[in-house]
């Protein structure tokens, strides 16, 4: 398995201040998942797996979107300007992609391409945090499972997590993980790897406990998962399930 964390950090190069943002705005969910790479850490260190993480805000540029995506640098995020974004031009993106985001995607190709060599093509998964509530509507899910249209592994996550007493689980809320030129769009869907996506509500993993406490309960849950006898040779094939954004149908992201 690949650990990935696409929004790990909240920091901004000195070359761009703070992008014209106050700290508060630097340490909102606008610029990075809250307590998502302490989870993501944990859950990596549980499993002896690899993982990687962004070094880097995402309103500096957001590795979870493809090249041509309008929201790769984002002018508005929950109703806050980013004046650091406002004046961005063709030329500025493509010196962040080369700069920021094609490093990451470059690293994941390259840990995917030593597991497939090694004769074992990686299981793919991104953890990802929430905010507890949207636009003052409370958002009742603990844990969710994103994907598109592959269901090795989304089906059995979301079947373990679902077995565990007094939590709420969602599917493919409150995002969509159909999503064309995402993360794992680029890494799962067009390589034909088993993928998907955990986002954990983000007051629940605020600290140190709460982010150890998820980390060892996904743990339990992918050791489940990677350990199903009938489902283990599937999440290691290769194979190419497609996305429901290939015909048209725009994930909300």
């Amino acid at each position: 398995m690949l650990i990935l964390c696409d929004h790990a950090a909240n920091l901004i190069p000195p070359s761009y201040g703070t992008l014209g943002l106050t700290p508060e705005d630097l340490a909102r969910h606008i610029a990075y998942d809250i307590g998502a790479a302490a989870v993501a850490e944990h859950l990596a260190r549980a499993l002896g797996a690899p993982a990687l993480f962004t070094r880097y805000s995402r309103l500096l540029i957001d590795p979870t979107r493809g090249r041509d995506d309008p929201t790769l640098v984002m002018q508005l995020s929950d109703g806050r300007m980013v004046p650091g974004n406002a004046a961005v031009d063709d030329a500025e993106i493509e010196a962040r992609i080369e700069r920021f985001y094609a490093p990451y995607h470059q690293a994941i190709e390259a840990s995917i391409d030593e597991g497939v060599a090694a004769g074992k093509p990686p299981v793919l998964l991104a953890i990802h945090s929430f905010t507890q509530a949207w636009k003052s509507v409370p958002r009742p899910w603990h844990v969710a499972v994103l994907w598109d249209k592959d269901p090795r592994l989304a089906g059995a996550l979301l079947r373990e997590l679902e077995a565990i007493p007094d939590i709420t689980v969602g599917d493919n809320v409150p995002y969509s993980g159909q999503l064309k030129g995402d993360t794992l769009y680029q890494h799962g869907t067009l390589r034909g790897l088993a993928h998907a996506l955990i986002e954990v509500r983000q007051d629940l993993i605020l600290g140190p406990e709460g982010q150890a406490e998820w980390g060892e309960r996904l743990a339990e849950v992918v050791r489940k998962v990677l350990g199903t006898r009938d489902l283990a040779p599937s999440l290691h094939a290769i194979e190419r399930y497609g996305s429901h954004t290939d015909g048209g149908c725009q994930g909300s992201g």
